[in-house]
């Protein structure tokens, strides 16, 4: 059985820090980000505001989309932020 995953953005602020990251478990990842569970960047700069995810079909999907996200110019992720929540909304809350 293939394992689903997602890849996702978190960021503290209105158009502020982006980190890219994986899971196969969107919500407890999240949850952990938002209780400062996750050490790193993530905690170091607060960021706990999910902004942008994307459900893929396996984990290794997940993962190398998340590869290729990381690879992108910060101005492509703010783009593909705004074109589906182009007020930076928290989606963790309609999850």
């Amino acid at each position: 059985m293939n394992k689903h995953g997602y890849v996702y953005i978190i960021s503290d602020k209105f158009d502020g820090r982006l980190w890219v990251g994986v899971t196969s478990d969107l919500r407890l990842r999240i949850w952990q980000h938002r209780k400062n569970r996750i050490s790193g960047f993530s905690k170091k700069y607060k960021l706990k505001r999910l902004v942008y995810f994307e459900h893929c079909d396996s984990i290794h999907r997940a993962i190398w989309r998340e590869n290729q996200m990381r690879a992108w110019r910060r101005s492509l992720k703010v783009t593909l932020i705004q074109k589906l929540n182009p007020q930076w909304d928290d989606l963790y809350f309609s999850l």
